[in-house]
């Protein structure tokens, strides 16, 4: 069972807290994706599971065993870096029998564990060559089959695609979720790329400041954010939000009314904000007006191939809203827009965090 738990795990570095107080429980065999803007403590988390980083205070627990204070070796762990970090002067082949060749297995073991690791990856014609002569996603794959190779029962990934370009990206996303689907390590994955974390994870911490603030199923994370810092980070275009004031049984927001639900009445009194969130495919635009649509102005037209994304005025606010490919609107026109009732959320302007 290659289990790993986190218990209260601390790091500074000076006067600066990269993590604070973390406890996670990565369970075996799950692929788990460490998400959150540069200097959330992602890599730090991370470093510290390998051995790369000693930890202040707190104990890490891997397949059971107390591993904080054994050195990357003896962790029993294998590690992708964002840089690669194939040795330019070895063959693919030699690169992928690095880790074998360190841990001393026997030359037949070995090759049949490099021939296996470059079927998986699809590098097996490369087995010759130097790193300056294949691809950047061919490289990228030496980097994985080397750690595969090793049959490590825990993977670390440090933003392996984050070097490739777009299209070489969706590619690689779709190859690594194939390729850890039957190895069946237990994978603990840093992006800061929100549609990998989505795409891939089997549940997501998302992080901020050093702080886990939500870990869940991929589409609960996207659908229910525990707090506004979520909603804002996750998704594509991120989440929209509008301020609103509690009256009695309704919230007026963005020059509309809504009925305020029993979680908003319980927390908040009469007279107090409220922050309405709502995803851009949850919101319809229509060209005339409607009972309940918010009334705005749009101000910039994306044409996306599968649909146009609309940036709409409403009020104060810039919402970002789906539109059909075959919906002709135009920046300085006038549109209305229906908020699906069951998706809005709910938060608390001044803690962030979701209400109900």
């Amino acid at each position: 069972m290659a289990e790993i738990r986190l218990e209260h795990i601390h790091k500074n570095f000076g006067k600066t807290v990269a993590t604070r107080d973390v406890s996670l429980t990565i369970h075996d065999r799950e692929f788990m994706v460490l998400l959150g803007p540069s200097g959330c403590g992602k890599t730090t988390l991370l470093r510290g599971i390998a051995g790369l980083d000693q930890i202040d205070s707190g104990r890490i627990y891997i397949r059971g065993r107390d591993v904080t204070d054994l050195p990357p070796r003896q962790r029993q762990i294998a590690m992708v870096f964002q840089s690669y970090a194939v040795f330019p002067h070895l063959t693919v082949y030699e690169n992928i029998a690095f880790g074998l060749r360190m841990q001393r297995v026997p030359a037949a073991e070995l090759k049949k564990r490099v021939g296996d690791a470059a079927e998986l990856l699809q590098i097996a014609d490369l087995l010759d060559r130097y790193p300056a002569k294949v691809s950047g996603g061919q490289r990228q794959r030496v980097a994985v089959a080397r750690a595969i190779a090793v049959q490590a029962q825990v993977l670390l990934m440090d933003e392996p695609l984050s070097n490739l370009d777009a299209l070489l990206r969706l590619e690689m996303r779709a190859e690594l979720k194939r390729l850890l689907q039957e190895v069946q390590s237990t994978v603990v994955y840093v992006t800061h790329d929100q549609v990998e974390a989505l795409s891939l994870g089997d549940r997501i911490a998302v992080m901020k400041a050093g702080e886990i603030l939500q870990c869940d199923r991929p589409l609960v994370v996207y659908d229910h954010p525990a707090t506004d810092f979520v909603g804002g980070f996750i998704g594509n275009p991120p989440m929209n939000f509008l301020l609103g004031r509690v009256s009695g049984d309704h919230i007026a927001a963005g020059g509309g009314v809504f009925a305020a639900p029993s979680t908003v009445r319980t927390a908040l009194a009469d007279g107090q904000t409220v922050r309405l969130g709502v995803r851009a495919e949850n919101i319809e635009p229509l060209p005339t007006a409607a009972d309940g649509a918010l009334a705005g102005q749009a101000l910039v037209v994306e044409p996306l191939g599968s649909h146009n994304l609309l940036t709409v005025q409403v009020g104060d606010e810039r919402l970002k809203v789906n539109a059909r490919a075959d919906a002709d609107y135009r920046p300085g026109q006038p549109v209305w827009l229906c908020l699906a009732p069951d998706k809005i959320r709910w938060m608390d302007p001044v803690t962030g965090r979701a209400l109900g």
